[in-house]
């Protein structure tokens, strides 16, 4: 079989290799973000996670060019702005009263290097919308989010209480958590990391 690695620290895109039983390994690429965003502004926000999941595999790749190595980066847009995650939890309700009644767009990019070079490259988008909830639900839902107002780019964990945020949304689940499974487990067969 292939050797895997997956160049991210994310536990929830390890957790989703975990339970779709992927084999993989772990090596954390130390890619500073803000310098590529700097360095590459003119890109779109779609684009722009592309580029960063093809510059966190891509050095992880040279060091083990046997193997094949995911990066994996993850966007959000609201009306054409590309947003960071929030460097402290204070800022959470300015975020989310900026996002209610209204959608944004969660752009996932995928890349997939062998010795520093792409073998593949894929990118999905999926629209949330944002329901037009209360003032006293956003003060129970800042009071109880915890971990969930930094550790994502739109203050909430769409897998726990992040979803009663939301009317509907339109896209793949796996693509809203950051990793498009389906799309990525056809390239592993292909390349010999899973079973055909």
């Amino acid at each position: 079989m292939t050797r895997f690695i997956l160049a991210s620290g994310s536990q929830i895109r390890a957790d989703i290799l975990r339970q779709a039983h992927i084999p993989f390994e772990i090596i954390k690429s130390d890619v500073d973000e803000s310098v590529i965003k700097a360095e590459r502004a003119d890109l779109s926000p779609r684009d722009m996670a592309l580029c960063l999941a093809e510059a966190k595999a891509e050095p992880v790749s040279l060091a083990h060019p046997d193997a094949l190595v995911l990066g994996a980066d993850q966007t959000m847009e609201l009306d054409g702005e590309l947003l960071d995650k929030l460097p402290q939890a204070s800022l959470a309700r300015a975020r989310l009263e900026r996002m209610r009644g209204r959608p944004h767009c969660l752009h996932s990019g995928l890349a997939l290097l062998r010795a520093g070079q792409p073998v593949w490259r894929y990118q999905q988008t999926s629209t949330i919308h944002v329901r037009g909830f209360s003032d006293a639900f956003l003060d129970q839902y800042l009071e109880n989010a915890g971990f969930a107002l930094t550790a994502s780019v739109g203050a909430y964990a769409y897998e726990g209480l992040g979803s009663q945020l939301f009317e509907r949304v339109e896209g793949d689940y796996y693509a809203i958590l950051g990793l498009p499974l389906l799309p990525l487990t056809a390239v592993l067969r292909d390349h010999g990391v899973l079973q055909q």
